[in-house]
């Protein structure tokens, strides 16, 4: 009888982990690299004990009926977990796990990565260069704007807002965040971190890198009235969660100049993209990649496997989200 159901090809030494714990035959692994259709992943759940889902796998009600009574839990391929119904799959007695820690320094050096990459100008000028475009050295072409010495706004100082910070430390930057809670004094200072209110967040700062979890709080946190409270110069990094920031407006935005670049890591309704976005020369667009190397895929694949392994031996999860169902 197969236990677990695997939406996707992961790390091997993930699978190792769960072969090794519950035998070959009691992986049903879905092959295909691609996003498991809806009609097959509800189909394959039922009574499997665990799935291991990533963020492309929306588990709500119609995906806790089609598992059945016998699903006891989802461990979830990503630091975010906002595809789950968390409180239903408690009431349900699920548990869900999540992939914390392993990808904070990842995704950090993409959101430092982005700020630099947008502020100079990088992928215009790749553009620019190959095209055929680059005739000759001139002192006006292509400026952008300094990084060294800036202000840096972070929006979220969780694992990876804090771990921006640190970057920030080596080239001299003077950082300010908003967060729902703010951290302690000791904390602030090893950070070089003022906490400011928002407003203050969005007017000072000459870079704002998003962090913050999607809730119903920051939905839609970043939108056109928040563009024109920033700096012209400004530049907007999200590696957090696409439906943080307005997509449309942030498009206008840049298409106006209201502020000078973006970079951006995740979007609104992935792979979709705003169609006037693309048309922006202003903006850095990556296909989600903020945890991708090697290495940090593979811990976050072991991660969730051991999660699924520890709870199904009956320890408890590394990683639980929803303790109370222990």
């Amino acid at each position: 009888m197969t236990r677990i159901l695997v939406t996707r090809p992961v790390a091997e030494p993930a699978l190792d982990l769960l072969r090794a714990a519950f035998g070959a035959d009691a992986i049903d692994l879905y092959e295909q690299d691609n996003v498991i259709p809806r009609d097959e992943l509800l189909r394959r759940i039922a009574g499997k004990e665990g799935v291991f889902t990533l963020l492309s796998e929306r588990v709500d009600a119609e995906f806790l009926d089609a598992a059945g009574p016998s699903l006891r839990i989802v461990a979830n391929m990503a630091v975010g977990y906002d595809n789950i119904d968390v409180p239903l799959c408690t009431s349900r007695g699920v548990a869900v796990t999540n992939t914390p820690d392993v990808l904070t320094e990842t995704t950090a050096d993409i959101a430092f990565g982005l700020m630099i990459a947008a502020a100079r100008r990088f992928a215009e000028s790749e553009r620019f260069l190959r095209n055929g475009e680059w005739k000759e050295w001139s002192p006006t072409l292509l400026c952008g704007m300094d990084v060294y010495g800036r202000t840096l706004g972070i929006l979220g100082m969780g694992r990876i807002g804090q771990a921006v910070a640190r970057r920030a430390a080596g080239f001299g930057m003077r950082v300010l965040y908003h967060n729902r809670t703010r951290l302690p004094e000791d904390a602030e200072c090893a950070l070089n971190a003022t906490w400011v209110a928002f407003p203050e967040l969005l007017a000072e700062s000459d870079f704002i890198s998003v962090h913050c979890p999607l809730r119903d709080e920051t939905r839609g946190i970043l939108g056109a009235e928040e563009f024109r409270a920033m700096k012209k110069t400004a530049v907007l990094v999200n590696t957090s969660r696409g439906p943080v920031v307005d997509e449309a407006a942030l498009a206008e935005a840049l298409h106006a100049r209201e502020i000078f670049a973006a970079g951006l890591d995740v979007f609104e309704r992935e792979p979709a993209i705003n169609a006037r976005l693309l048309e922006c020369d202003n903006v850095v667009l990556l296909p989600h990649l903020g945890s991708a190397t090697y290495a940090t895929r593979q811990r976050m694949a072991e991660t969730a496997a051991r999660n699924i392994v520890e709870y199904l031996n009956g320890r408890t999860p590394p990683n639980c989200l929803n303790p109370e169902v222990l």
